[in-house]
C-alpha cells in the first residue's frame, strides 16, 4: 500500500507546479506510476461482512485504472487547464479510494482483535 501512497503524493506534487519545465511529461510519468501502483494493489477481504465493501473497492480500482490509462495520452494533447482539471479530479477520486482501502484494512483488523469493546 505504501507504493500507492507514494504515487499519489508524487502526482499531487507534479500537479502543483504547471509552470515547471516538461510539466506534461512529468505528469504523465507520475500517472504511469499511479497506474502501476493501482495494478499491484489487491486489498480484498474474505470476511463475510466486509466482502461487499471489498467488492465495491475492487470495482472502483478497475474504474480508476481505466481512467488513468485513458488520461495518460491526453496529457500531452490537451490544453494545460483541461489537463490540470481532469488530473485534479482524478487525484480526489484516488484519495477517496485510498481512504476506503485504509478503512477496509482497519475494519478487518478490528474484527480480528474483537472490535472496540
Amino acid at each position: 500500500m505504501a507504493t500507492l501512497d507514494a504515487a499519489i503524493d508524487g502526482l499531487r506534487r507534479a500537479l502543483a507546479d504547471p509552470r515547471a519545465p516538461h510539466w506534461r511529461w512529468r505528469l504523465r510519468r507520475h500517472l504511469s506510476l499511479v497506474r502501476e501502483a493501482l495494478a499491484q494493489d489487491q486489498a480484498g477481504s474474505s470476511d463475510g461482512w466486509l466482502a461487499a465493501r471489498a467488492g465495491v473497492n475492487e470495482r472502483d480500482r478497475h474504474h480508476l485504472l481505466a481512467r488513468v490509462g485513458a488520461l495518460g495520452p491526453r496529457v500531452l494533447e490537451r490544453m494545460e487547464t483541461d489537463v490540470a482539471l481532469e488530473v485534479h479530479r482524478l487525484l480526489g477520486d484516488l484519495e477517496h479510494y485510498q481512504q476506503r482501502t485504509h478503512d477496509l484494512v482497519y475494519d478487518s483488523v478490528a474484527l480480528e482483535l474483537g472490535g472496540s469493546e
